[in-house]
Order: C-alpha cells, then sequence, then structure tokens
C-alpha cells in the first residue's frame, strides 16, 4: 500500500485523474442494482435481464474503434466533460422508466450510457502511459484497479441499501448529482499532453492501428489474452441467482448488491498481496487459481452466505489479473498507437464480456442450472493458462519495470 501513496504523492495528475475515477466509477456502478431491480419488479425474463446485462459491454464496442483515433488527436479534458454531461443527462432520463412498453428506452438509455463510461475509460487509461512508465505504470494501472473495485463495491453495496429503503428513483436521481461532482472535477483538471497531429482522416488512422496490432503478433495475442478476464462478467449471474436462492433470505436488491460487494473486497485487496507477487512466470499460476475459484463459487452458488465467501475469493485474483495484462499490453505498445490499441483492446474485451452476458441467458433459456453456466466460464481460464503457456514458448515477452 505504501508505495502506492508514494507514487500518487510523486504524481500530482495521477492523484486528481485518481479522485475522479473514484467518483465517476461510483457514479457508473450505483444504478446497476436500481436497473436489475427495476428490471425485476417488472417481472421481465431472464433473457432480458442478460441482454440488458450485454447491453453494457456492447455499447463500449461500437464506439471503441472511433474513440481511439478520437483520443489520439483531441484534448482528453473535453473529451472527458462531454462524455460526464452524457452520463447525467441518461441517468435522470432512466427516471421515465416505470413499465414494460418503455423498455425499448431504457436499452437505448443504458446503452448511450455504457458508450459513455467506457468512453471515458479508455481515454482516462490511454492518458497513463503518456506520463507514467515501468513500474510506476503497472502501479497506477493496479491503483486504478482498486479504485474501480472499491467504487464497485461501494457503488453495488450502497445502491441495494439505498433500493431498498427509498427505491428505484431516488437512486436514479442521486446518481446524476455524483456525476455533477464529477462535472466541476474535471473543470479544475488541469494537464498537458503531446497529443498526435490530425494529418490523416480517421479511417487511413483506424487502418494504421489496425496493420500495426497485425504486423506486432505479441500485441495481438495479449489483447487476446487479456479479453479472457471478461469471463467474470457475472451480473447476469449474480442476479438471477439472488431471484432464484436468495429471495427467501434476504430483499433482491440487497442481494444483488452484498454478494457484488463481497466479489469486489476480493477486487479491492489483491492487489495489495499479489501486485509484488506477479510476474511473467507466474501469470500462468494466476490464471489457474482463478479458474479455481470460479469453481469454487459455483459449488456454493446455492447458499448465500457460502457465496458471499466463494466470491471474495472470486474478487482476489482478478484484478491483478486484467492490471497485469493491461500493463503487458501498453509495455509492448509504440506510444504512437497508445490510444487507438487501447480501444481496440477495450473493444475486444467488451466483446467478450458482452457475449457471454448473453451466453449466460442463452444456457438459462435452454435449462442448464446456473452452477454448470458457472463451470463453463471457470473453463475459459483453464484454456487462458495452457494458452498463455504458449504463448510464452512463441514469444519473448519483456518484464515490466
Amino acid at each position: 500500500m505504501k508505495r502506492y501513496w508514494n507514487l500518487l504523492r510523486s504524481e500530482p495528475l495521477l492523484a486528481k485523474l485518481s479522485l475522479i475515477q473514484l467518483i465517476a466509477y461510483f457514479g457508473a456502478w450505483f444504478s446497476n442494482v436500481a436497473i436489475y431491480t427495476l428490471l425485476i419488479t417488472l417481472q421481465v425474463d431472464a433473457s432480458i435481464i442478460a441482454f440488458v446485462a450485454a447491453l453494457h459491454f456492447f455499447a463500449g464496442v461500437l464506439q471503441a474503434p472511433l474513440s481511439g483515433v478520437i483520443i489520439d488527436r483531441f484534448s482528453p479534458k473535453k473529451l472527458m466533460i462531454t462524455l460526464t454531461v452524457i452520463e447525467i443527462c441518461c441517468t435522470l432520463l432512466l427516471l421515465s422508466i416505470d413499465e414494460v412498453s418503455k423498455l425499448p428506452l431504457l436499452y437505448l438509455l443504458v446503452f448511450a450510457r455504457m458508450a459513455a463510461a467506457s468512453f471515458q475509460f479508455t481515454v482516462e487509461m490511454s492518458l497513463l502511459p503518456r506520463i507514467l512508465s515501468g513500474k510506476s505504470l503497472q502501479s497506477a494501472n493496479e491503483i486504478h484497479s482498486i479504485i474501480w473495485s472499491l467504487s464497485y463495491t461501494l457503488g453495488m453495496a450502497l445502491s441495494g441499501l439505498l433500493v431498498y429503503t427509498v427505491g428505484v428513483k431516488f437512486a436514479f436521481l442521486l446518481d446524476a448529482c455524483i456525476f455533477m461532482i464529477v462535472l466541476v472535477l474535471q473543470f479544475n483538471l488541469h494537464f498537458s499532453v503531446e497529443k498526435m497531429e490530425p494529418t490523416s482522416r480517421f479511417l487511413t488512422m483506424m487502418g494504421n492501428a489496425l496493420r500495426y496490432i497485425k504486423k506486432e503478433r505479441i500485441v495481438w495475442h495479449l489483447m487476446l489474452l487479456h479479453s479472457v478476464v471478461a469471463f467474470t462478467a457475472f451480473d447476469a449471474l449474480v442476479v438471477l441467482s439472488a431471484q432464484k436462492y436468495y429471495m427467501n433470505v434476504i430483499a433482491v436488491s440487497l442481494g444483488i448488491g452484498l454478494v457484488h460487494a463481497a466479489r469486489a473486497v476480493g477486487l479491492a485487496i489483491g492487489p495489495l498481496f499479489l501486485g509484488e507477487w506477479i510476474t511473467i512466470k507466474r501469470l500462468e499460476l494466476l490464471l489457474f487459481a482463478e479458474a479455481a475459484a470460479i469453481g469454487l463459487w459455483a459449488w456454493a452458488m446455492n447458499d448465500f452466505y457460502t457465496s458471499m465467501a466463494a466470491s471474495v475469493l472470486v474478487g482476489f485474483m482478478t484484478t491483478t489479473l486484467w492490471s497485469y495484462t493491461y500493463t503487458l499490453i501498453q509495455k509492448h505498445t509504440h506510444h504512437d498507437y497508445y490510444g487507438r490499441v487501447v480501444a481496440y483492446n477495450d473493444m475486444i474485451f467488451l466483446t467478450v464480456g458482452g457475449l457471454v452476458s448473453l451466453l449466460i441467458g442463452f444456457l438459462v433459456k435452454l435449462g442448464w442450472t446456473l452452477e454448470s453456466i458457472t463451470l463453463v466460464l471457470a473453463g475459459a481460464f483453464l484454456i487462458a493458462a495452457f494458452y498463455y503457456r504458449w504463448l510464452r514458448q512463441h514469444y519473448e515477452l519483456q518484464e515490466i519495470g
């Protein structure tokens, strides 16, 4: 933990961005429980819940190629402000959803809101390798992961409690106020980074980035490896398990919030133990460990309290897997392509996350148990471990730092 505080003290810009991230990500997750609780109140089936979960990912997929070019050409501060305004407007409009006939509007608002949030994430992550490098960059990615986890924990837990006590609409209203705080902080953010001169057209820049990724095969393989972490896109599983198993133990909104919060505790504390331990040689072990943890969660899923404990273990490995593989991509990418490579990487990651959400809904429709679906997700990390072993045998990876 000391190294994180030292880095934040020595890098004022990183500290300011981290504060903005903390509040913005809290806002992004805060109203998610309200959205899923609203869907359950409207008595929609599992496929719609899975579709809404998928929208959270696919929103980022469609804007990713364009966002990468925009990031490499325009002011990050102006982009961040514009995106926050979009999030505020979409969150306020969620107040109007009160019947099944308005589900198409809900889909549109969730899509637009998460597209803006994803774009915001890409802007901030493309800034980090421009101001940091080596172990400092890895630590910054870990700080970002911890912030995401804390925001996820507090957002999901407090939203579950708030939705249970005062209702869905108040949660949406408070969430809009949170984004307004983010907007004020962004207006007071001052920094200067070198951006690419707009000498090329958008399509040309996009094509150049694709050719670069095709040429640098190691970048492509690392992007695929990183995308496996998206198999922890458990939102639909958590909602469905709360609806199926926990209704007799606890209110659905509280059950969703607490299970997410338990996993996020693991997400937050994992890097404190694994951040210094993880290396290129040990990454394979961590992939195997994640597969085992998800398998344990599948076994414990039908019991609320045991499921919460298993969720902590699942989250314990996830943050380090995400941050370390992300840093490897940054490490092996030329600085001229940071924005576009980060955007394409996020596009692949979000595509996998969206497909996982749709797969969950599809398998539920086919009659699969939630436990068997969870084991399928665990299997993805077993495959990833062997894929990474092959990658190390055929490419020379540079250790971070």
